[in-house]
């Protein structure tokens, strides 16, 4: 008799587990090889991000891979492939965006010595020394900091490298410090701190705040989720997600090195 119920019991559990709707899993859209913050392996802090905001929804994760080039957005999000971008400039318009979960800034790396870092552009040894930037777009644009650099008159060696490569520009940048190729180098900040956790060399990660008169060359960005246009419902649950598990974001940051400034920073 015990076991003709144990039987029936297990019969009306599969029975209602069958009946059960399949879980929508979160779908977010993600370059395969864009370390520090994502890889198809899973090793980047946005796929890190996106697995605690899957197990916190508790529904399956799935990714939509595509390098991160021009046409990403379209291509993905408004391909209908993902409903989810971890990391978006928090005023970026392709996208709905959720408030904020970090901000970053370009930040100088250079080998740890006794000396003290520069805390200014005005450092007389940024106009002596080897400095390295970021060059953006087809026309190898500097970054703010090369602005910065230039109007300090540190310009005599200042070495450009292109985003564009077989390898990022940032970790070119962190090699050539390593190699002693370069003295300094100006960086965006979760780049920098990913790869000076990584050199061969011990590097230390340093925020130069930018010179009040370049005003048009912001330097920090506050950096949320983004998601569809229209979808507010997926952007307020992230919201509110974000909220509640900051604490648990900030640690993963922390994992990567990720340089964070005060919301409120310039």
């Amino acid at each position: 008799m015990k076991r003709a119920l144990a039987w029936g019991l297990a019969l009306l559990l599969c029975a209602a587990s069958a009946q059960e709707p399949p879980r929508t899993p979160l779908r977010v859209c993600a370059d395969p090889d864009n370390l520090p913050y994502s890889h198809h392996d899973g090793s980047g802090f946005e796929n890190r991000i996106a697995q605690l905001v899957a197990a916190d929804f508790g529904v399956p994760l799935e990714y939509a891979w595509l390098p991160d080039r021009r046409g990403f957005v379209r291509k993905t999000l408004g391909a209908g492939l993902c409903d989810l971008i971890v990391g978006v400039p928090a005023d970026f318009e392709r996208t709905l965006n959720t408030r904020p979960y970090y901000r970053s800034s370009y930040v100088l790396v250079e080998p740890r010595t006794q000396h003290a870092p520069p805390t200014t552009f005005a450092d007389p040894r940024l106009r002596q020394w080897r400095v390295g930037v970021q060059l953006v777009g087809d026309d190898l644009a500097a970054t703010p900091p090369g602005h910065a650099l230039a109007q300090a008159g540190a310009v005599a060696n200042v070495v450009g490298f292109p985003l564009a490569g077989e390898q990022p520009a940032a970790a070119r940048m962190v090699q050539a410090l390593a190699r002693g190729e370069l003295d300094a180098a100006f960086v965006w900040g979760p780049q920098a701190g990913y790869y000076a956790l990584h050199a061969p060399v011990p590097l230390r990660v340093h925020y130069v705040p930018p010179p009040a008169t370049l005003k048009d060359q912001p330097f920090s960005f506050a950096i949320a989720m983004g998601v569809r246009r229209g979808d507010r419902a997926l952007r307020d649950r992230l919201d509110d997600f974000i909220g509640r598990r900051q604490a648990d974001i900030d640690r993963i940051l922390a994992d990567y090195g990720v340089p964070r400034l005060p919301e409120a920073a310039p």
